[in-house]
């Protein structure tokens, strides 16, 4: 019998090839199952919804029968780090263990291979002419010339977050395309070339959701057709594509235009200084409209600051120095392909100006947000969730969703509503096989304050502090604000002897490495930290959850939507919002237990947990952990 005739579920199975190639190879009767309806809904080319508890090992479940699928299967990741595990890792060794001859690909978003064109033009910037950057700029010079993908994260010398990068790297708004004069050496075109003809490629939410807005705008595709579409952490997907949903403007790609303006002044209109004066003057009125938000919220509707005289006044002033760019550039725009694309941003920018300057309506709200020195404009839409469908669903194929966290109160209609699945959809939960009831107990301190109490973080921090000694560090404290995280990091900096570790000190992935290599460490994070991250062994022994992770009320879109639902005479509480929530924290709660023989102390400070009827919901969506209100308890817990 064929590879392809045998069931997913007996390679998965004890003398199957995964088996016989590693004797330490656990053999999951839940895989089985999933790899099976995985399997039967490729080869009908139907939708399956599986919500696959941590342990069941769902990676696997859905690489076997996507290996084996004789037709072009496209498999989606939440994030760039989980896509290079996939294709790194998993997937070469399913391949290898299977004998496969399938073709495999990796394709990214375009800002996360090097632009040879922007790379030449960025040495010509006067501003990193020396120091840190220069250096940086020199070592990816170095870099490229090894380079085979031209894939950023092959660059190890230069750090992820640095601004070279958006120097480096293009963006649907300043990519040239086949105009470009280093078109035949284009990274982003040999990805997309290898991903046309390979049999597998792995791509993320992100780029699915992108792809699906140029098609949307009749701009063309970016992403191949396939038979097969796998999500696997799909409890992200209607968020992302929210964002993708609606438009953006940021004071980064202001400054962008402005400085890729006088580059390609410099390279093709070197008779037409006035457009340096043009782009300096629009790089001041994007200082001075960020300057008059003033100490307003980080992030609000901008119905609530549109009477601002001066934030208004500012806003049009820099609208009226790119209006005097745009002009300036249509005249430069024959002399060069990189003026005329110039131009065509400025006037896409213009548009969405006139968005903030005019009246509002029902269908999508307008809102700002601040960060450090820079602002992001936003249009989004109240309700995504027909685009999303409408990507999804839009040709006849096969879609898998999966992820350890789609259903609320084992109830899956909370995510299918949300992506445009029917009622009548296939699903399948399968719950995790660790042992549970024997190796995690639910903690609830007594005692706690009200969340909103102006005390609340000191008593968590009061309440962990006998806690953290028991289990000697070796904890994660997630929190639902940055803010509470600041002040948890101030009151606990002098009051343990375990190394504290505090997310925005250094990389994502330095800190969890550091976390392992320590093994009795305290990390600190926020929403970030919630999940995507796993680590096994005795080294995470104790996950404390500060509150439940309702989320903030104050958010522009989330107010908008509730509104809308309201309207329609739905209670946004009950079918948005605590849903939600329920879902954040059985991802915050699946940081705990990530292996067979992983054992842990779940610790949730909330005091409406037990105080509220809804607290019953979440207890219910979560494992079946013994629960406790006693610190004695937790301390035998941690000494057995």
């Amino acid at each position: 019998m064929s590879l392809q005739q045998t069931l997913p579920s007996v390679l998965l199975g004890a003398s199957g090839p995964f088996a016989e190639s590693n004797p330490l190879f656990a053999v999951r009767e839940a895989q089985g199952r999933m790899a099976d309806a995985v399997g039967t809904a490729l080869e009908e080319g139907a939708t399956l919804v599986v919500e696959a508890g941590t342990g069941v090992g769902k990676t696997f479940a859905y690489l076997v029968p996507a290996m084996l699928h004789p037709g072009k299967v496209m498999i989606a990741t939440a994030t760039r780090h989980l896509q290079d595990q996939l294709f790194l890792n998993d997937l070469p060794r399913v391949k290898t263990i299977l004998g496969a001859s399938r073709d495999v690909a990796l394709l990214k978003g375009r800002s996360n291979y090097l632009c040879r064109y922007r790379l030449s033009g960025a040495k010509t910037l006067e501003f990193i002419r020396s120091g840190e950057l220069r250096e940086q700029l020199r070592s990816i010079d170095q870099w490229v010339l090894r380079s085979k993908s031209g894939d950023l994260s092959e660059c190890e010398s230069v750090p992820e977050g640095s601004p070279i990068w958006g120097m480096v790297t293009s963006t649907t708004d300043n990519c040239l395309g086949s105009e470009c004069p280093d078109f035949q050496g284009c990274f982003v075109f040999e990805a997309r070339r290898r991903a046309q003809e390979a049999d597998l490629v792995v791509i993320n939410h992100h780029l699915f959701c992108a792809d699906a807005a140029l098609r949307d705008e009749g701009f063309g595709e970016f992403l191949p057709d396939a038979d097969a579409l796998i999500f696997d952490e799909a409890h992200q997907l209607p968020e992302i594509a929210s964002a993708f949903a609606g438009e953006t403007l940021t004071s980064r790609q202001l400054i962008d235009l402005a400085r890729d303006t006088v580059n390609e002044q410099m390279r093709d209109a070197p008779d037409m200084a006035a457009l340096r004066d043009l782009a300096t003057a629009l790089e001041k009125a994007i200082a001075d409209f960020r300057l008059a938000f003033e100490m307003r919220a980080q992030k609000d509707a901008w119905s609530a600051v549109r009477g601002h005289a001066p934030l208004v006044d500012a806003l049009h002033v820099l609208e009226a120095a790119l209006a005097e760019l745009n002009a300036g550039l249509k005249l430069a725009a024959p002399r060069g392909k990189g003026l005329e694309n110039a131009q065509k941003r400025a006037e896409a920018a213009l548009a969405l100006f006139a968005r903030f300057s005019q009246a509002e309506n029902a269908e999508e709200v307008l809102w700002y947000e601040l960060n450090g020195r820079g602002f992001a404009l936003h249009a989004t839409p109240v309700d995504a969730s027909a685009g999303l469908a409408r990507a999804l669903h839009g040709r006849p194929r096969a879609l898998i969703f999966t992820s350890a966290t789609l259903t609320a109160q084992q109830r899956f209609e909370f995510f299918t509503r949300r992506v445009g699945l029917a009622g009548d959809t296939p699903t399948l939960r399968l719950d995790s096989p660790f042992d549970y009831p024997n190796k995690a107990l639910l903690y609830h301190p007594t005692g706690m304050p009200e969340p909103n109490s102006a005390h609340f973080t000191a008593a968590v921090v009061e309440a962990a502090l006998p806690v953290l000694e028991a289990s000697q560090g070796r904890a994660f404290m997630l929190f639902t604000s940055h803010r509470a995280l600041k002040e948890a990091e101030g009151l606990l900096r002098n009051r343990i002897t375990h190394p504290l570790l505090v997310q925005g000190d250094m990389p994502r992935h330095y800190l969890i490495e550091r976390f392992r290599e320590l093994g009795n460490a305290v990390l600190l994070g926020t929403q970030s930290f919630w999940e995507g991250v796993d680590v096994q062994g005795e080294a995470l022994s104790l996950v404390i959850i500060d509150k439940l992770p309702f989320a903030t009320p104050g958010d522009p879109v989330l107010k908008a939507r509730m509104d809308a639902m309201r309207k329609q005479g739905l209670e946004p509480f009950v079918h948005y919002q605590l849903p939600q929530a329920i879902l954040t924290l059985k991802q915050g709660a699946g940081r705990l237990i990530r292996g067979e023989q992983d054992r842990g102390v779940l610790m949730l400070c909330d005091p409406r947990i037990r105080s509220k009827g809804y607290g019953k919901q979440f207890v219910e969506s979560l494992p079946p952990m013994r629960r406790t209100q006693s610190l004695q308890q937790v301390c035998a817990f941690f000494k057995s």
